[in-house]
């Protein structure tokens, strides 16, 4: 995980900054409850593992704790990303789809 993040005094719940939003994003893979995985990569594009299938998109920053991802051939969401902390430690990224409320939570592998 990046160095960065041991080094941010956030709380649990806290958005993420834009200015640390590629960090929290890269980090490292996030694991969800159901057990897909989803990477993201410094040059915008992500791949969403969802039972052995990978799905590629695409993602950008919109402003503090705001992102948006596409997914080809025409899904786009916008989301607001928050920190998860665990005993003073930032463990993962909590998800929050914007129109439709979902909301997902992914810990660091």
């Amino acid at each position: 995980m990046s160095d960065l993040l041991n080094q941010l005094d956030v709380n649990d719940g806290d958005p993420v900054v834009a200015t640390h939003m590629a960090d929290a994003l890269t980090a490292a893979a996030l694991v969800f409850g159901d057990g897909a995985i989803q990477t993201f990569t410094l040059d915008g594009r992500t791949t969403y593992t969802e039972r052995g299938r990978p799905s590629s998109g695409e993602w950008r920053v919109v402003g503090d704790g705001q992102f948006e991802s596409f997914w080809p051939p025409a899904y786009t969401a916008t989301y607001d990303l928050t920190w998860v902390v665990k005993g003073g430690a930032i463990t993962g990224l909590t998800f929050v789809d914007r129109q439709r409320g979902d909301r997902f939570e992914g810990q660091y592998r």
